[in-house]
Order: C-alpha cells, then structure tokens, then sequence
C-alpha cells in the first residue's frame, strides 16, 4: 500500500516539478465534485483534487487523484490516477480572468486490480480573485478495452494559484 501512495504522489507531483524549473513557470491547484455517468446507465459521484504547471506559453503538465463511488454507495466505487497534458487559451480575454483550456491524458483506474484508460476534457477557470478561482470542466474516461465505458463527469470545482 505504501508503495502504491508513493507512486500515486510521484506522479502527480513529478510533473509540476518540471515545470518549475522554467523561469515563466505558472501553476495552480484545484479540488472538484463531479456528478458522474456512465454508457450503460450508471450514476456517481467523482471527487479529487490536482495540479499542473504552465510549461511554455498556455501549454501544460499536471496529474490528479480522485476517487469515483457509486449512486448505490462510495464504498463501491474505485481510484481515479492521472496524468495530463492541457493548452490554456491564457488571452481568451483581456482581463485574463476567463481562461478556458482543453485537456487529454493517461488514466489509470484502480480497485483491486488496473485499468489503464484515456481521458478527454475541456473547460474554463473564471477567476474572480488573483489567486482563487471557479473551475468548471467537462471530462470523459476511456478504458482501453473492447466492452469500453465512457465514464462522463460534469466538474465543478475551487482552482487556486
């Protein structure tokens, strides 16, 4: 067990460490709840937290760890692990306080076992103080299977920087 915390937190700090080594480096954390949804009818509820770093211009790093628990109860729900590559359209105003972005990555989904997957997304932090802002996110899991769920969440969530 210790050794799986020690990978989880490797990776999802290994990548804003390289990001910090850029004199531009830009980061942010950020905690969400999303309902979730799945292809075969399923209902849940998805909870985590991550960060990333802005590597060159709007491009960035960053990994996330939550945890998905059924409408039946969180108990019967399973480990969420990701890592992820996003672009930040950082001049989509000229306030700069509305930043949409898109995001893609590795998903690794564990229980008693693995699944490796791939997750899609895209969304907008609203800034509405200098370092606290609303984050809203659209996001998809993919397992890499032939009987493939969709595991569809509508995030709502606290970004910070």
């Amino acid at each position: 067990m210790s050794k799986l915390i020690f990978v989880i937190l490797l990776a999802v700090l290994l990548p804003l460490a390289a990001a910090a080594q850029s004199k531009e480096w830009r980061g942010q954390g950020y905690a969400f709840v999303a309902p979730t949804s799945t292809t075969e009818g399923g209902f849940g509820l998805h909870i985590g937290g991550g960060g990333e770093g802005l590597v060159y211009k709007g491009l960035g790093v960053g990994g996330e760890i939550g945890y998905v628990g059924s409408a039946d109860g969180l108990r019967d729900g399973f480990g969420v692990l990701s890592t992820d590559i996003s672009y930040h359209f950082t001049k989509a105003t000229k306030s700069r306080k509305f930043a949409p972005f898109v995001t893609s990555g590795y998903s690794m989904l564990f229980r008693s076992s693995a699944v490796n997957s791939i997750n899609i997304g895209g969304g907008a932090n609203w800034w509405f103080k200098d370092r606290i802002g609303l984050r809203l996110e659209l996001r998809d899991h993919i397992p890499l299977r032939s009987e493939a769920i969709h595991f569809f969440g509508v995030r709502i969530g606290l970004a910070f920087r």
